[in-house]
């Protein structure tokens, strides 16, 4: 199904189209009198009386061919909330044929800034559908033409929609695809396609990463037929030369667990253990479609973690980029090796401001959080507040979880500077943040947002109809509109 938004001159009503109008939370129908007719009004004054006014969206058929949706506006709704109620629009007009709405603006009745503008990004977020290998399509259209004077979004507005939307999209596209699809070598060639948004990528294949001694990530693909990669991307939108942002990915286009083998049930979603590196590409592609004013890096590191006579054996020991050891007892604890080398490199190549790494790393963050909260673990309580309040105010929220050398203790090793698992047992999330942290040599602030719970969705959420969620983007983007930009 493909839904097509027009912005129209006219404030005239179609009496054949389907009329959309924004009321109060008491359902006052006085102020839309004058959008409707005398026996439309009649009609739906009657039907309010045993009508549930709890809802947020009450929809009249006055007939086979025209509909009138009232949208409740409840006092002191916050952008995500219309955003949730654009959404929830969607998922009311979203059956049936072909259909054509009009939203008139002139009915907001009180001073929401760019009230439509969010209303129609919700919207649009929960209508993504990932249906490249359907042969059979939805062929439907929904036609939504805005109509009024009031709440007109600038031009400027509707860049930044526009740019968040299909950085989202874009995140939800590389985590949707199929691993015998989407490996490391056509990773890394749609990441360079990025170049023509005016985004500088390097890709360091599998020779560079020999050279320059990234022996972690280069050991969880070594059993793969496909090559590895570490990809940077940069955005040099600020008009000096400041350190730049850092966010840094983990890229596990599919991961079988290695020799420490994952269960067939479990194996099947690991398509999805890329979602972090996807992150920091749309976040990437948003932040040069809308211009940012800032200087950002994107590092993501692309591994399959897959079972062949070459793969990685528990007990081998590797020296990793930072020179420190890592003793390997579980394969399938691959993702922190991959971002382990991506931190150090990330840290003395570029000596970003600060680093945010974001990874599908631990099943142990289901335990805790659900699909609820990502796992914030950090070094830095000023960037862990920046996060956590650009999380609340687009709702993809973060749960601050614990640091400490009584933790970090348990990933030492006889044999290694270090194991990549905790045997002892339990906190097994915080262990791996753990392990991370030993990878930022110079005390550079860092935060590590593990998504496990978040990147997909079986059952679809506020903004998303199920699967990839595209998680992160908002965020991240929020995080650097309020505070770097």
């Amino acid at each position: 199904m493909s839904i097509k938004i027009n912005f129209k001159n006219n404030t005239t009503n179609k009496n054949s189209s389907n009329l959309v109008l924004f009321i109060d939370e008491k359902f006052n129908t006085k102020p839309i009198k004058k959008y409707i007719s005398s026996s439309e009004f009649s009609y739906i004054t009657d039907l309010l009386k045993i009508s549930d006014l709890k809802k947020n969206l009450l929809v009249f058929e006055l007939n086979s061919k025209k509909k009138i949706v009232l949208v409740s506006v409840k006092k002191g709704l916050k952008n995500f909330d219309i955003e949730n109620l654009g959404a929830e629009f969607y998922g009311r007009i979203n059956y049936g044929k072909n259909s054509n709405y009009i939203i008139n603006t002139d009915s907001i009745f009180d001073n929401y800034e760019d009230l439509i503008g969010y209303f129609l990004h919700g919207l649009k977020l929960k209508s993504y559908e990932f249906n490249k290998y359907k042969t059979k399509k939805d062929t439907r259209e929904i036609s939504i033409n805005i109509i009024g004077k009031k709440n007109k979004t600038s031009f400027q507005n509707q860049l930044r929609f526009k740019a968040l939307e299909e950085g989202t999209f874009y995140t939800r596209d590389l985590v949707s695809e199929p691993g015998n699809v989407l490996h490391p070598d056509e990773y890394a060639k749609r990441i360079n396609s990025l170049k023509k948004h005016g985004l500088k990528v390097n890709i360091y294949d599998n020779k560079k990463l020999k050279k320059l001694g990234m022996n972690a990530l280069l050991g969880v693909g070594q059993g793969s037929i496909r090559g590895s990669y570490l990809v940077t991307i940069e955005w040099n939108g600020a008009k000096n030369n400041s350190k730049p942002l850092a966010f840094v990915g983990k890229g596990v286009c599919f991961d079988t667990g290695g020799y420490s083998l994952k269960p067939a049930k479990f194996m099947e979603d690991m398509t999805y253990d890329m979602a972090g590196s996807a992150t920091v590409v749309g976040l990437m592609k948003n932040l040069a479609l809308r211009k940012a004013k800032i200087n950002v890096v994107g590092v993501v590191g692309l591994v399959e973690n897959m079972v062949s006579g070459n793969a990685q054996r528990p007990g081998d020991i590797v020296k990793s980029y930072s020179g420190k050891t890592i003793e390997i007892l579980n394969t399938d604890a691959e993702g922190r090796l991959v971002l382990a080398d991506a931190l150090t490199f990330t840290e003395r190549k570029f000596k970003p401001k600060f680093m945010v790494d974001l990874a599908t790393l631990t099943g142990a963050i289901i335990v805790s959080l659900g699909s609820e909260y990502a796992g914030l673990f950090s070094n830095n309580d000023k960037l862990s507040k920046q996060l956590l309040d650009a999380g609340e105010k687009v709702e993809e929220k973060l749960w601050r979880m614990p640091l400490h050398k009584n933790y970090d203790k348990l990933i030492n090793s006889k044999n290694a500077d270090m194991q990549n698992i905790n045997y002892v047992g339990g906190a097994g999330s915080t262990t791996a943040a753990q392990f991370l942290q030993r990878f930022v040599l110079d005390n550079t602030p860092w935060a590590h947002l593990d998504i496990a719970g978040m990147a997909f969705s079986k059952y679809g959420g506020a903004l998303n109809s199920g699967g990839a969620t595209g998680y992160g983007v908002r965020l991240l983007n929020k995080l650097i509109e309020d505070n770097y930009e």
